[in-house]
C-alpha cells in the first residue's frame, strides 16, 4: 500500500532499495540508536530487506522505503511491524539518512504510518527508543506516544547493554 503526504510517497519496500539504504545503514552518525552499529557488508543489508519484505508477505508487518514527491530522492525507511490482529497493536519505526534530518520528513512519515496503523483497525502503538535520542523522543510526543517504560540493558551493542525507553499511543 503506498501511502501520500504533502512532500513523501511512502511505498512498499522492495529488493531495489537495499543499495540506498546501504547508504544509510553504513553511517555511523544515521546508526548511532539503532540496535545494531553501521553496516559495513552490503549483503547484510541485503539480507534485512529480504527478510522485511518477507514479513510484509505474510502480514507480520509493513516495511516503506520514506521518497521525496518533488524529486523521487531515497530520504529512508519507516515501519509498522509485530502487528497483532488479535490485540490490535503493532509498533512502529523509522530510519533517515543524515540528509533528510531536521526537515520534518520523520514526523510527516510516522503521522501517514500512524494514520494507516488506525484504518488497519489497530488500536495500540508502541516505539522504542535507545536512551539519549532525544530527536526521536520529541517526534513521538508530537505524535501523541506518552513515555511507558525504561528497560534497562536492553540491547546488546559495542559489547554494552543499551537502555531503552518504551512509548505507547492509544488509538
Amino acid at each position: 500500500m503506498i501511502l501520500e503526504t504533502e512532500r513523501l510517497i511512502l511505498r512498499p519496500l522492495s529488493e531495489a532499495d537495499s543499495a540506498p539504504l546501504h547508504e544509510i545503514m553504513s553511517d555511523p552518525d544515521a546508526m548511532a540508536h539503532w540496535d545494531i552499529a553501521a553496516i559495513e557488508d552490503p549483503d547484510l543489508t541485503d539480507a534485512i530487506v529480504n527478510s522485511q519484505i518477507e514479513a510484509m508477505d505474510t502480514g507480520r508487518a509493513r516495511h516503506w522505503a520514506i521518497t521525496r514527491t518533488e524529486d523521487g530522492a531515497f530520504l529512508g525507511v519507516c515501519d509498522l511491524s509485530e502487528i497483532d490482529r488479535w490485540h490490535h497493536r503493532g509498533e512502529i519505526g523509522y530510519l533517515l539518512g543524515r540528509e533528510a534530518w531536521g526537515q520534518g520528513y520523520g514526523l510527516e512519515a510516522m503521522r501517514a504510518v500512524v494514520t494507516q496503523a488506525a484504518a488497519l483497525g489497530l488500536r495500540r502503538l508502541t516505539a522504542r527508543t535507545h536512551v539519549g535520542n532525544i530527536r526521536s523522543e520529541q517526534l513521538l510526543a508530537k505524535l501523541g506516544f506518552q513515555l511507558e517504560g525504561y528497560l534497562r540493558g536492553h540491547i546488546q551493542r559495542d559489547g554494552e547493554r543499551r537502555d531503552c525507553h518504551l512509548f505507547g499511543l492509544l488509538l
